[in-house]
């Protein structure tokens, strides 16, 4: 008897916001999907941590009730693919199996001041070989902390109990049979340690940081052989055959695999990357926040990408409608700001964590400006949105000047991207036109199981996107390019005054 159950892909994305679990057909459609949220925490200004053993419970929980939906439909589960926010850090004990301190989240800028110091000798250095500088954060230089000054984790590095990894690392532990401590090219370039062109970790940094050796994990390709899941975990058997960064998988999911081809993520910060090929980029280092990344690795071969972001775009509007209490959610905002012409000089700058782009200035502050009495509601949504919007151009444009490759077509998802008003304004000031693909929220499940899949399994290749081009909305710049120059030029204006002011602010901050 024939068995004519369809064969899926159980794919994770794991979030900075949420986790999802989902399972993938032949013919890309997202099914059975989960979704559980998850709590960032901020308790200082530059700190920002998750609690880990709540990423992985959420994670397990998200899968098995994916899997029992799965089987109650007829689907049969081949295999597992997982997408991961990137430089999130952990430490865990590997007899237990938990976290010993909060996650080190992306955002967390709390080491600036030490790599500062590190930057004049290693910044030339990490550009050209790591394809980023020193930064604000490293992973490496907060687990490094830890174990000279947190006393359980320098007993646990002691006893040899101590493990560490970033999110795809901790998942991959537990979710594996035989508890790998691996991580992927898609996640390492974000951790800030991997050497581009030669698939190996910066040692020499990683000593001048302090962090120990003996504590890195293996890096393994995005598309691998990652053993199997763990079925006393998951309740099945299956080969885990992809691991890589979230937002490198939404790019496949939408379908951005050539040269020329740039994608911009809106969830909790606004990822802008450019496909740029085989090559690295031409301008190296020209701007200290637009890094090059690689897109994925197979097959002993890496794509690469140059990538720019905003820290707070989606988390942005959560702070002002949770924290200020202005608008009840986004979707409000979006209303709002519809109903506004322009923002009327109101400009608002989503630096809540600090800046990335036009320069790296982790000291800079969000700020709402040129607010009068004639200041309405409306403008002030407009304001917040074109904020965001103005950020992506910003990025957009960095890209192209690093690569010297020229965008030729942006495609946008994430949640914030279901906001025509921002799309629209977003068209406005870059001017091109921006393409919105449907399912664009499931893009990053889609991705990673179309990597762990295109050996074979269920594809021959990585599958272009399956979004049918009549499904696609298309937002065309309806502004002159001189109103798109004033408009640009009050941005950068008001930017450069708060980089001017964020030069003298937080000096002799503590770190930690």
């Amino acid at each position: 008897m024939s068995d004519a159950r369809e064969d899926v892909i159980l794919a994770i994305d794991e979030g900075t916001s949420g986790t999802r679990a989902a399972t993938v057909s032949r013919d890309g459609h997202v099914s059975c999907l989960e979704y559980l949220p998850l709590q960032v925490d901020t308790p200082r200004p530059g700190v920002v941590e998750q609690d880990a053993n709540a990423i992985l419970d959420k994670t397990v929980a998200a899968c098995l009730a994916t899997i029992s939906q799965a089987a109650s439909e007829g689907k049969r589960i081949v295999a597992l693919a997982i997408a991961t926010q990137r430089a999130t850090a952990v430490l865990w004990d590997k007899n237990t199996g938990r976290a010993l301190v909060p996650a080190m989240v992306w955002q967390d800028s709390r080491y600036v001041g030490a790599l500062d110091l590190l930057a004049p000798t290693w910044d030339k250095i990490l550009s050209r070989q790591v394809g980023r500088p020193g930064g604000v954060r490293s992973p490496y230089i907060w687990a490094a902390r830890h174990i000279a000054e947190t006393p359980a984790i320098a007993q646990a590095f002691a006893e040899g109990r101590l493990c560490f990894g970033t999110v795809d690392t901790w998942l991959l532990w537990h979710l594996s049979s035989d508890r790998i401590h691996v991580t992927t090219p898609t996640n390492a370039t974000s951790a800030g340690a991997y050497v581009l062109a030669e698939h190996r970790y910066q040692l020499d940094w990683l000593d001048a940081l302090k962090f120990p050796h003996s504590l890195l994990p293996e890096i393994r390709s995005d598309a691998d052989d990652f053993g199997r899941t763990n079925s006393s975990l998951l309740g099945i058997d299956v080969p885990i055959l992809a691991s890589m960064g979230d937002q490198h998988a939404g790019a496949i999911g939408l379908g951005c695999l050539d040269r020329g081809q740039s994608m911009c993520i809106h969830g909790t910060g606004s990822f802008v990357d450019l496909v740029i090929g085989a090559a690295q980029p031409s301008n190296v280092g020209l701007y200290s926040g637009t890094m090059t990344m690689v897109a994925r690795r197979a097959h002993d071969t890496s794509h690469f990408a140059v990538e720019t972001f905003v820290a707070t775009t989606g988390s942005a509007l959560d702070w002002v409608c949770e924290k200020l209490h202005w608008f009840e959610n986004a979707t409000e905002i979006s209303r709002f700001a519809a109903e506004a012409k322009s923002a009327r000089g109101v400009t608002f700058l989503p630096a809540l964590t600090g800046l990335r782009v036009p320069e790296m200035q982790p000291n800079a502050r969000a700020s709402l400006t040129g607010i009068s009495m004639a200041s309405t509601r409306a403008e002030i949504a407009f304001a917040i949105l074109e904020g965001i919007a103005h950020s992506v151009a910003t990025c957009l444009t960095s890209n192209e000047e690093v690569s010297g490759v020229d965008v030729s077509e942006l495609i946008v998802g994430g949640g914030l991207s279901a906001s025509d008003t921002l799309l629209q304004i977003q068209a406005d000031l870059i001017g091109v036109p921006i393409r919105r693909k449907p399912n664009t929220a499931r893009a990053t499940l889609r991705g990673a199981a179309y990597l762990a899949g295109s050996s074979g399994l269920l594809w021959d290749a990585i599958p272009r996107d399956e979004g049918s081009s009549s499904e696609e909305q298309v937002f065309e710049p309806a502004i002159s390019a001189d109103q798109r120059k004033e408009r640009r030029a009050l941005w950068h204006s008001r930017v450069k005054s708060e980089l001017e002011h964020a030069g003298t602010f937080g000096a002799g901050q503590s770190e930690y």
